[in-house]
């Protein structure tokens, strides 16, 4: 029997791409949903969702992105946790593959992702399709909660996604964690936190969180997956 999982979708305006986002899960699984509202002035109406299915949390002082990953993973008891961005949309049901993925000896797996280049110094990350990766991204990241627990989590000082996830992802396979990219029937949409995201708070953010990266991994290519 397959483990449990839940997903775990952040809040931060925008409802109307949310509430396309959970009616496309919604349509192809029973999945549970955890829907956080990050910070007061992103709160929206409790009913808008099937309370069968969806539980909502709210905090009126926003947390940074590190710190909301963390309380996912310490609130919530399923083996498994697919942290996702409300951009992202099912055209299917992902969540059979997502778990045999993770049943299968993964400890990440996810939709998009990539291998650390070498060849400029861990300054990039290159997208070499399906298979053994180095990093996740956030758009779909499915997580064993207890072995990211292990390996400390997400950094408590990411305040923004943007490489964040690439340096949670590194935690885990520093940790003797593997991940692997997967072909899911998924698309996305407008990445809010991204393309509406202040430009210099975004910039200062993602060079900060990438700094760590660079910091705590580089150089350290045992860690890593196979070339390809």
């Amino acid at each position: 029997m397959a483990g449990s999982i839940r997903i775990c979708l952040i809040a931060e305006g925008f409802v109307e791409d949310l509430k396309k986002c959970v009616s496309s899960i919604q349509s192809f699984t029973k999945t549970p949903v955890s829907i956080h509202a990050n910070g007061k002035s992103n709160w929206f109406e409790q009913n808008l969702f099937d309370p069968n299915q969806v539980s909502i949390s709210q905090d009126k002082n926003p947390l940074g992105w590190g710190n909301l990953i963390n309380q996912f993973l310490n609130q919530h008891t399923e083996d498994y946790l697919l942290i996702m961005d409300p951009s992202t949309i099912f055209l299917a049901d992902p969540i059979p593959n997502t778990l045999a993925a993770l049943e299968s000896g993964y400890q990440g797996a996810g939709w998009k992702g990539g291998l650390v280049n070498l060849a400029d110094d861990w300054r990039t990350t290159e997208d070499k399709g399906s298979g053994e990766v180095d990093v996740l991204f956030s758009y779909y990241l499915a997580l064993n909660r207890s072995f990211a627990l292990k390996a400390g989590g997400a950094n408590p000082s990411a305040k923004y996604y943007r490489n964040a996830d690439l340096e949670l992802s590194l935690a885990i396979r520093q940790a003797g964690g593997k991940l692997i990219q997967i072909d899911l029937p998924l698309e996305q949409g407008r990445h809010h936190g991204y393309y509406d995201a202040d430009p210099d708070y975004r910039e200062k953010n993602s060079k900060k969180n990438y700094q760590r990266i660079l910091d705590r991994f580089r150089g350290k290519n045992e860690i890593l997956a196979p070339r390809r």
